[in-house]
Parts: C-alpha cells; structure tokens; sequence
C-alpha cells in the first residue's frame, strides 16, 4: 500500500507530496534540526565525506528541497551542483539560502520531477540525495533514473532514514517517532499531515539489506550500507 500525507485526497503521491513540502517550507530547516536535535547537520557533513576521494566536478542532488545538501556538497569543490525538486516553495528557501553564501554561480536549483529526470544520461560524476528516495512513488523507477543520469564509475550517495533494531532504542524512538514527532511538527508547521507522514513512510521504506537489493536491481554495483546513530539513519553507497 503507497504511503501518502493527505489520505483524504485523491491525487497522486507525488501531487501530494510536492504539496506536502510547499505547506511546510518556511519551517521545514528549523523543524528538522530541532526534531532530530541537530544531528541531521552532522548526519550530511558524514556522507558528503565518503566522496571527498572521488573528488566530482559534477554532483546531482535528488530531491534537493531547501538545499542542505548541496550546500553542503560545497566542501568538495565541485564545478558545478544540480539540484532538482518537485516542491518550488523549498526550492525559494534553498535559492535565498544559496543567495546569501554567494553561490549561485555552482549550485543551480531546478523544479522538476526526481522520478524523471529532465537531464542527459551519463552527465555527473556523482548522485546524492538526503531524505528523498523514500518520497518517491515508485522507487526502483527512481533510482533506475539515478543510475542514468550518472557518469560509468560514478558514486551515489543516498542519506535515509532507517528502522533502529536493538532494545532498548528501538522502543524509545518508535515513541518518540511516533507520538513526540508528530505534534510538534503540527504545531510549528500548521501542516497535520506532514508530519505524521514521517514515520508512516519510515515504517514503509524498505531500509538495510532490502533497500540494496532494490539499488542494485537499479543498475548500481558494490553496494554498501552505513547505519548511523543506533540505526536511525542509514548511508547507501552505490557505483554505476
């Protein structure tokens, strides 16, 4: 069964989501720091580094939003970051953010569709994304798109959110994630749905072993997972 923000509508997931992250853009930066207590900046700084040795001159950023990761990205001195989004309220986030550090000359914001991407095939030396894959409607089609998008030799790097495991942080963040989570991101955000969404579409994703399977099937070779945290978030590494 598709996990989708607005039960109540009939519209497809991704009209749903891209309307989900219009509604919440103006919070959506502070939210996710204060809810994951800062570790989300720590989090991104962890897999932008396993491409440092790769050095790319070219990097794609898929589901960009307010563009966290492309800007942090930055660290590796690309020529160029290509960020894509569905959502264009995130995107006029990101734009000011990106505005004020003076980087407009490398990293370009672009609203369109992560799942189909409006992009030549084998044109980036790597493909990035942070909390977006699990938003996708169908996500072997989108990470198949990924994957051709990408230069042969190329990395991805996708940064998601994971299951814990072990007793006793399991129970404690399936509390947390489910009750605590929830009614702060309502009452900060005005937006009911948008935040539990989180952990219904958590609970959905296939994460771990399960996510590779699905990577690979993608195109994408030497796969690797890195649980970070206690398991709540995971780094998938993937070559084409």
């Amino acid at each position: 069964m598709t996990v989708v923000p607005y039960k109540d509508k009939d519209s497809s997931k991704r009209e749903q989501i891209a309307e989900m992250f219009d509604n919440v853009s103006p919070k959506y930066d502070f939210l996710n720091h204060l809810l994951s207590a800062g570790i989300d900046i720590y989090w991104r700084k962890r897999a932008i580094k396993l491409l440092k040795k790769e050095n790319p001159q070219t990097i794609l950023d898929i589901a960009t939003g307010t563009g966290d990761f492309a800007i942090e990205a930055l660290a590796l001195k690309p020529k160029k970051i290509v960020g894509i989004d569905i959502s264009e309220g995130m995107l006029s986030v990101g734009r000011e953010k990106i505005k004020k550090l003076g980087m407009e000359n490398v990293i370009d914001l672009r609203t369109g569709d992560s799942a189909n991407l409006p992009l030549e095939s084998n044109s980036f030396d790597a493909v990035i994304a942070s909390f977006g894959v699990r938003n996708f409607e169908n996500l072997l089609h989108g990470l198949t798109d990924m994957c051709r998008v990408m230069k042969p030799g190329g990395t991805c790097v996708i940064l998601e959110f994971s299951k814990p495991k072990t007793f006793p942080f399991k129970q404690l963040y399936n509390f947390y994630f489910r009750y605590i989570l929830p009614i702060v991101g309502r009452m900060v955000s005005k937006d009911s749905a948008a935040y539990t969404y989180l952990p219904e579409s958590v609970q959905a994703f296939p994460d771990g072993n399960d996510f590779l399977k699905i990577y690979e099937q993608a195109g994408f070779k030497n796969t690797k997972c890195i649980p970070l945290t206690f398991g709540i978030c995971s780094i998938y590494i993937g070559k084409k």
